[in-house]
């Protein structure tokens, strides 16, 4: 079983910045792809992020391209979004989740991956 803990939302004002972290255990960290995903209320599950094992490949949702970066730390377990110039509609709650891959794979679907995160909770105040 692999676990998945979010921490570093908050609430923020619009121009900001948020660093989220996702620490991961149970398994070998660097045999999985990791995503970021957001739920804002009434929505569905919209892709924001994603890395591969290595960190080599990445992938952007056109809506936050050039604003958010992925990186990750495989010697810490732990995958990291950093948000910049945040916006009112950033304002959700961020998952992340897992999806044991082949190397340099990278996924956007919800549904390729399995296993998430409890979810924190970004807001951005106008």
């Amino acid at each position: 079983q692999v676990q998945l803990v979010e921490s570093g939302g908050g609430l923020v004002q619009a121009g900001g910045s948020l660093r989220l972290a996702c620490a991961v255990a149970g398994r070998t960290f660097s045999d999985y792809a990791m995503g970021w995903f957001r739920q804002a209320p009434g929505k569905g599950r919209e892709f924001v992020a994603t890395i591969s094992q290595s960190g080599r490949r990445t992938y952007f949702a056109d809506s936050v391209k050039g604003r958010f970066t992925i990186s990750r730390d495989n010697a810490k377990n732990t995958v990291y979004l950093q948000m910049n110039s945040l916006k009112p509609e950033d304002t959700a709650v961020y998952y992340c989740a897992a999806n044991r891959s082949p190397p340099d794979a990278i996924f956007t679907s919800h549904h390729s991956y399995d296993y998430w995160g409890q979810g924190t909770q970004v807001t951005v105040s106008s």
